[in-house]
């Protein structure tokens, strides 16, 4: 089922804000300096902006998914003051090998899996081939692959390293290579 609205699904953690190794107080919680501006380009372009992030620290015990969510709503706060629109966002607290039981178990969810943006795209009718995803990881390219989505892997955060996996042949390509958030929206902008 696919809707008719594109969007731009940005991975949380070393592309919307800076990657300080599992937020596990709210204090760790800093935007990089060209977030709000980049994602109100985006909407003033009339994109539907989702936010998909995995928190493995929640099955791996190091953080709780209400520190979780207390994290989301101050981006929502951060953003609203800005006059800037995320549409939705979407975590994922699972991993395979948590320590905590009611989260350790192998999802649909849990990215490169494109539950996240299947859950989203349903609510916001989004049309997947239309769209976009950026993020700081492999992981974050191979949910594009899975969506049929375009891709832009940021070197901010994990990016540098997982640059290097591409560069190496141990990763498929992404449609483009940014510096950051900001200059990967100016590709999107280019490229629409």
């Amino acid at each position: 089922m696919s809707g008719n609205r594109r969007a731009v699904f940005l991975d949380r953690d070393g592309c919307v804000n800076v990657e300080d190794h599992y937020i596990r107080d709210i204090k760790q919680f800093r935007l990089y300096p060209d977030t709000l501006e980049s994602i109100k380009a985006l909407n003033d372009a009339g994109f539907a902006i989702v936010v998909v992030t995995n928190q493995s620290g929640v099955a791996r015990g190091y953080m709780t998914e209400e520190l979780v969510n207390e994290v989301h709503e101050l981006l929502l706060k951060m953003t609203r003051e800005a006059g800037v629109i995320i549409d939705r966002i979407e975590y994922c607290p699972h991993h395979p090998e948590g320590v905590i039981t009611q989260y350790a178990m192998t999802c649909a969810c849990r990215k490169p899996a494109p539950g996240m943006a299947l859950r989203a795209a349903k609510e916001l009718s989004i049309d997947m081939k239309s769209s976009y995803v950026v993020g700081d990881k492999v992981s974050d390219i191979e949910l594009g692959f899975a969506i049929g989505a375009k891709t832009v892997l940021v070197r901010t955060g994990f990016g540098e390293r997982e640059v290097g996996k591409v560069e190496r042949g141990e990763a498929h390509p992404p449609d483009h290579v940014a510096e950051g958030i900001g200059p990967a929206v100016a590709w999107i902008l280019d490229d629409v």
